[in-house]
């Protein structure tokens, strides 16, 4: 079904919509703030102020028109689609490592490039894996309680998509993917002992992962005292706790941070909140924060709507994207304040980069749509209840 724009607009969950369109405004603004400098630095940008600013835009429309796109297919047909989307990725994931097609930045390969820009997979698995678990959960729903045929087919996958991931190696994309995983097959009747038995297997496998790794020991060791070697371990995390410390209340204004003058690496990207914080202050974090909250919530009750007309994978994929977007958010959000270790996941719907951008535009549109088809079946229950009550 084919929904035209007024149609749409009269179907939209306006709340959904704007907090996004806000967070998405907002990145924009700040992605520009913090980048003017370094863009006029590098002879890679041709020293043009607008080299960022410009790119972001370009991904941004890109990521509305293709939502526009995403928004127009019927849920049922995402739920048919799920399966070879995550092989497709898993393809992706193994195309990466290959040398020559992969591309390698600060001793980690985790784009292919496409000439004109580069295409980041472990971005696009975390939107594959939400329709992956949904639909999986759906046509295991009866071996939920059963460890062998209901979880362990999804763990070997599992296994296979964390091994590429470390092999890239993105630990912050393995989080992610893994809770969004767990989420949904708990969500959708996991058996709870089975679930508290593999909360704790996945707690063990990430401390041995941390501490048979030199360099996420090191980060382990410069976030719990950054100051101890400020200049070192604890380079990243010190400068941002001193934009979130220069930004008091209100901030210093918009595009008077001193940290993302060559101070705080990865201003644009990753510590794209220190920057807010710095210019913005607590009451820009605020926003930020209620923002993402306001669309959380929006998230799980379009899930919670969808679970009642016993929609079951448009109920799992609605929860499945609240739940990827918020751990991604609060884990970029406690890097940033230094409750969490320096992890490199961007920042939803605000920090610059191609790929996660166009991917969470077209998660927010399949949320919307699940949404637009929920209350078009409450419209179509509420015309045969009328009709009923004529008869």
């Amino acid at each position: 079904m084919l929904y035209s724009p007024a149609a749409a607009r009269a179907e939209l969950d306006m709340t959904l919509f704007w907090s996004v369109a806000l967070l998405l405004s907002l990145g924009l603004v700040m992605v520009y703030s913090s980048s003017i400098a370094m863009a006029e630095a590098e002879k890679i940008t041709g020293y043009r102020m607008h080299y960022y600013l410009m790119r972001h835009a370009i991904f941004l429309v890109i990521g509305v028109v293709v939502a526009g796109i995403a928004f127009q297919i019927p849920v049922a047909l995402w739920q048919r689609m799920a399966l070879p989307l995550f092989i497709g990725g898993g393809f992706l994931l193994v195309l990466v490592l290959i040398p020559g097609i992969g591309r390698e930045v600060n001793g980690s390969r985790r784009w292919i490039s496409l000439g004109f820009t580069s295409m980041q997979p472990s971005e696009l698995m975390k939107f594959f894996v939400v329709l992956y678990a949904a639909d999986y959960t759906v046509r295991k729903a009866a071996f939920m309680n059963d460890f062998k045929k209901g979880f362990l087919p999804m763990l070997a996958v599992m296994v296979f998509t964390g091994a590429m991931l470390l092999r890239q190696p993105d630990f912050g994309a393995l989080v992610v993917i893994t809770s969004i995983a767990m989420a949904v097959l708990f969500l959708g009747g996991l058996n709870w002992r089975v679930f508290a038995g593999l909360i704790v297997l996945l707690a063990a496998a990430f401390v041995v992962l941390i501490i048979s790794s030199p360099y996420r020991l090191q980060r382990i060791v410069g976030f719990m005292d950054p100051w101890a070697d400020a200049y070192g371990k604890g380079y990243q995390l010190s400068h941002s706790l001193i934009a979130f410390g220069r930004g008091e209340w209100l901030g210093v204004g918009l595009g008077g941070s001193v940290e993302k003058l060559f101070y705080l690496p990865e201003a644009h990207t990753d510590f794209l909140l220190a920057v807010i914080a710095e210019e913005l202050g607590l009451a820009g974090i605020a926003v930020v924060i209620a923002l993402f909250v306001v669309f959380i919530y929006r998230a799980f009750a379009v899930g919670r709507e969808a679970m009642m007309r016993e929609k079951y994978f448009a109920a799992l994929a609605a929860q499945g994207i609240g739940v990827w977007l918020s751990v991604q958010a609060l884990i970029n959000m406690g890097v940033n304040m230094g409750v969490l270790p320096t992890k490199g996941l961007t920042l939803p719907f605000m920090s610059y980069g191609g790929t996660g951008i166009v991917v969470n535009c077209i998660a927010v549109a399949v949320l919307l749509r699940i949404d637009a088809e929920n209350r078009a079946s409450s419209g179509t229950s509420k015309t045969s209840a009328r009709v009923g009550r004529r008869a």
